[in-house]
């Protein structure tokens, strides 16, 4: 190859098979996707333990995100030009010693602080786990890798709250709700040791220096949108968060004005504009974001409508999870080769039953509040499992197996960018909306919650009719 190169540095790797780089990489995925969720069942002992307010518990929720959300697109340069390998260590090293400190937080803003360097090392870390799979793996070898990648994080996803319950339940040597970081760290430390061995080094020989004026505008925009949303609320909407709402998109005009201009003058921007002539990748950027807007959120409102409003504990929570996490590893299971024989009708259809899962879950909380039986759940619940499965995979392999390998850098950090995006605004939006309909009661707020999310899964469903027809 002529820009691209893949090497060992180091240590050489021992490659028993094609497969041996993926297990490594994806214990990466997992604990990243798996410290977003598990958080949720953990909140009310975490609020009682250090004595949170409602303030510090939205931000360890979302200051991970968004942290994620705004160092990703620059982590994927940076991967491509110093080695992927590299970069995805250097995340993993990270986010293992960032997990120790939120077990060891003592107050509430060491374990905000230690969150948002746990996003950071995401950051580090995720782009770069798609950029290996991309280079490692071609044609339908690189299919199945990306759909391991899918069912790997939406069991992370589905599966995080019955894992933290249960370590909650079990509390091993009283550690209650520092468990569900602390966990990471054998996780981490084991991956990192096989890393230099599993996984063959890759960069692209040509790739370009980091735009730091436009990671600087890039993080200014985005923390402008999500700032003012999740502090808003709880101060009564000051005039700042109103002013940083306003001065955000401006602030991303300006951003996207820079890409362009340094474009043109042959510099190197942030953003491969080129990408965007591909209509699979504008397309799927946009569907991206709007599917991910409501999936932290829904985990979210979720576990406090099952915990704080019906009074269940947390491994009770998390059983009912899993009622959800069975239907979605189903539907992951199916999703490929449907996804083979329909294209993108399989995403759209995904949307919708996903959205009719929210419309069950509307009615049956309306019907029973907080006090019927759980079994009037299960029909809204699997369905939106069902949907979850039928998505999540088929909109990362449409995307990517259209686009060049040589970007994959670039290309796998916008995407994972607006999957952080989409979980920061999600969690943020959908807060304002259930945080401010709780005076009402916990039953009352989910309903508009979900309400909200159906709507938007409508908008996926539609955006998806925009992606090819077959990947």
């Amino acid at each position: 190859m002529t820009t691209e190169s893949i090497t060992s540095l180091g240590r050489t790797p021992v490659l028993a098979s094609r497969w041996t780089p993926l297990p490594v990489v994806l214990a990466g995925t997992f604990m990243v996707v798996l410290d977003f969720f598990i958080v949720n069942v953990a909140l009310p002992s975490m609020q009682s333990d250090l004595h949170a307010g409602s303030g510090a518990v939205e931000w360890i929720v979302a200051g991970y995100a968004l942290t994620s959300a705004v160092f990703l697109i620059a982590a994927g340069r940076l991967g491509d030009r110093f080695g992927r390998r590299r970069l995805f260590s250097l995340g993993l090293g990270l986010f293992t010693l960032a997990s120790a400190l939120c077990g060891a937080a003592a107050t509430p803003l060491e374990l905000v602080v230690a969150r948002l360097v746990q996003g950071v090392a995401a950051a580090l870390l995720m782009p770069n786990v798609l950029s290996l799979i991309g280079v490692i793996y071609r044609g339908r070898d690189c299919v199945r890798a990306l759909s391991v990648y899918g069912t790997v994080m939406g069991f992370a996803a589905a599966g995080g709250q019955l894992i933290g319950g249960a370590l909650i339940a079990l509390d091993p040597a009283g550690l209650s709700w520092r468990t569900c970081f602390l966990i990471n760290v054998p996780i981490g430390l084991v991956a990192l040791a096989f890393a230099p061995r599993a996984i063959p080094e890759s960069r692209d020989e040509t790739a370009p220096t980091l735009d730091l004026a436009g990671t600087l505008l890039a993080t200014a925009g985005l923390t402008a949108v999500v700032l003012p949303l999740v502090e808003g609320r709880q101060h009564s909407w000051p005039t700042w968060t109103w002013i940083s709402l306003a001065a955000a998109p401006l602030l991303l005009i300006v951003f996207l004005a820079h890409q362009r201009r340094l474009a043109r003058r042959g510099g190197n921007p942030l953003l491969d504009l080129s990408l965007f002539r591909e209509r699979s990748f504008s397309a799927g950027l946009l569907t991206q974001l709007c599917f991910w807007t409501g999936q932290a959120s829904f985990f979210v409102v979720l576990a406090l409508y099952l915990q704080q409003g019906r009074g269940l504990h947390a491994l009770a929570a998390g059983l009912v999870f899993t009622i959800l996490a069975g239907a979605y590893l189903v539907a992951s299971i199916a999703a490929p080769s449907l996804t083979a024989r329909y294209g993108r009708g399989v995403i759209a259809c995904g949307a919708m039953v996903l959205a009719s899962g929210h419309a069950l879950l509307l009615a049956a909380v309306a019907a029973v509040g907080v006090t019927g039986s759980i079994a009037t759940l299960v029909p809204g619940l699997l369905l939106v499992g069902a949907g979850m499965g039928l998505i999540l995979a088929p909109l990362a392999t449409t995307i990517l197996q259209t686009l060049d390998p040589q970007r994959a850098g670039a290309a796998s950090g916008m995407l994972s960018t607006m999957q952080n995006v989409g979980n920061a605004l999600g969690v943020a939006v959908t807060g304002v909306i259930f945080f401010g309909a709780l005076h009402a009661g916990y039953a009352h707020a989910f309903e508009l919650a979900v309400a909200q999310l159906a709507v938007m899964l409508v908008v996926v469903a539609g955006l998806a009719r925009m992606l090819p027809a077959r990947t």
